[in-house]
Parts: C-alpha cells; sequence; structure tokens
C-alpha cells in the first residue's frame, strides 16, 4: 500500500525529458608524457568500437556487462526549502552515478565520459532547442549536458527517491548516447520515423532509461538508501500516474513505466533493460 505523501510523489510528474540532436560524439583524453601515452595506446587496444546501426540498441556490449556494481553512495538529504541542499544531493548522486556507469563501460570495453551538470532557476535554452514542456529537467546530447531544473515547486516537498530516480534516468541518456545506441540508431531512425512509429521509438526510448536509472538503485540501495516502502510506493503511484504530464504517449502509459522501473531493480543491471527487442505490448 502506498503510504507515501501525495504532494511528494505528484513532484514526479517533473519527469525526464531528452532533445535528441545528431553530432554528440565521445572525446578521449591522451596522456601528456610519452609513458602516459604508451599506456592510454594500450588501454585504446583493448576497447571496441562503439556498435553502429540497429545492433547499436539491440546488442550493444553494455548488455553483456553484468549487474551494476554495488557502491557506497551517501548523498544526503534534501531539506525543505533549500536550493543547496537540493544542489548538494543531486551533485552527489551524479558523482556515484559516474562512478558506477565508468565501471560498468570499462567492461563493456567502450570509451566513456562523464556528462556535464548545470543546475537552472529558469528555463534556459541550450544546443538542443527549447526547455521541453513538461519536464523538470532534460538531458542535452549535443553538448553532453545535464539541465537540472531548481525550483520552488521541488523545494517545498523534496523527495529524496524519487529526485534521485530522476537524476539517474537523465543520466541513462547520456549512457545511450556514448554507448552508441542514441547516436548510433535512435537519433536518425526517430528523425526519419512518423507518427505512431516515431512515438513507438521514443517510448523505448525512455522506458529504457527509467530501467538503467532503476538499476543504478538497485546498486545503491543499501547506501543512498532505497527504503523498501519508499520504492514500493515510487512504482505505484508511477503506474497509476507516470504519463500524465505528457502531452502524446511518448513516454509510455504509467503501468509501462513502473513494469520497467521494477525489472531495471530486480535485475540490477543493463541487461534487462533492452527494450528494443520487447515486444510492443511492452512498451505501449
Amino acid at each position: 500500500m502506498n503510504t507515501l505523501p501525495i504532494s511528494k510523489l505528484s513532484s514526479l510528474i517533473a519527469a525526464a525529458a531528452v532533445l535528441t540532436l545528431l553530432g554528440a560524439g565521445t572525446a578521449e583524453a591522451s596522456g601528456a608524457t610519452a609513458p602516459a601515452a604508451t599506456k592510454e595506446t594500450q588501454q585504446q587496444n583493448t576497447r571496441q568500437a562503439v556498435p553502429q546501426g540497429k545492433r547499436a540498441a539491440t546488442h550493444n556490449p553494455i548488455y553483456r556487462t553484468g549487474l551494476l556494481s554495488r557502491i557506497n553512495c551517501r548523498p544526503g538529504s534534501i531539506r525543505t526549502g533549500s536550493a543547496a541542499s537540493y544542489k548538494t544531493f543531486m551533485s552527489r548522486v551524479n558523482t556515484c552515478l559516474n562512478n558506477s556507469w565508468a565501471r560498468q563501460f570499462k567492461k563493456a570495453k567502450l570509451p566513456f565520459s562523464k556528462p556535464r551538470l548545470r543546475f537552472v532557476t529558469s528555463r534556459v535554452s541550450s544546443p538542443c532547442g527549447r526547455w521541453p514542456s513538461g519536464a523538470g529537467g532534460y538531458y542535452c546530447s549535443s553538448n553532453k549536458t545535464m539541465y537540472i531544473g531548481v525550483t520552488k515547486k521541488i523545494l517545498r516537498d523534496p523527495f529524496d527517491l524519487g529526485l534521485a530516480q530522476f537524476m539517474a534516468h537523465e543520466y541513462a541518456h547520456h549512457v545511450q548516447t556514448v554507448s552508441g545506441i542514441a547516436t548510433n540508431y535512435y537519433f536518425p531512425v526517430h528523425a526519419r520515423a512518423r507518427g505512431s512509429a516515431k512515438l513507438a521509438l521514443s517510448r523505448r526510448f525512455e522506458v529504457q532509461a527509467d530501467c538503467m536509472a532503476s538499476a543504478f538503485l538497485r546498486s545503491v540501495q543499501s547506501s543512498l538508501p532505497v527504503n523498501s516502502q519508499e520504492w514500493s510506493g515510487m512504482v505505484d503511484w508511477t503506474s497509476k500516474n507516470g504519463h500524465k504530464g505528457w502531452p502524446t504517449n511518448d513516454h509510455g502509459k504509467g503501468y509501462t513505466q513502473a513494469y520497467w522501473m521494477k525489472r531495471g531493480f530486480s535485475t540490477g543491471g543493463p541487461s534487462g533493460c533492452n527494450t528494443w527487442t520487447a515486444p510492443n505490448g511492452r512498451v505501449a
């Protein structure tokens, strides 16, 4: 049974969004000295090429990396009305995500780079365009930056677990970008699609981010911590309300979002988040 305050759960309606511009790439840093450069060359030789085309989404190496490593993630808590504590909490969760996904990409032998994080108090534009309607924040693939809104509504009654899921969802869009899922398949195919086909692609993209975010929460459940009652309440609320903030069905019905959240948490890794081979009914 959901015993969480409705005001806290309703803050989740300011959910995640991503603007899909092409051209995002992955930069590699080279060493400053000859020995460092040699070491970097050796590391590069052990890496796989980022997959291309549909296989980038359906058979990505990130799916074969097992559980996300359990890490110690203690972001503290958000104080009501405190923008500073909100920024600190979200920044620490972001650091945990950096550590977690860097390990996963190393296991996949794929190149990895961290996203940028920017807190804003107004709906700023980015290289990806205007702030998307209905979003509390978004990830822009063009400059690999997460824009996180700091609003009175969020600070009025902050829900730590829901906001950690929100941050992890935005970060998952970065994972999709640098792994090639987005850049080498979703973005170009989505740009050409029309009507219901376009919405279906968007849903697979978004619920995959829900799933990856929940897999991360599983990896930090004992330290963040993830309270089982709060988790169940959040999933239940999402099932009933997760779709209500979006004018079109591009993020999936609430029950679809909840299914992939539960799947990510139960599997604990990206292997359970391959939405691109799932039946249409699972991404409705």
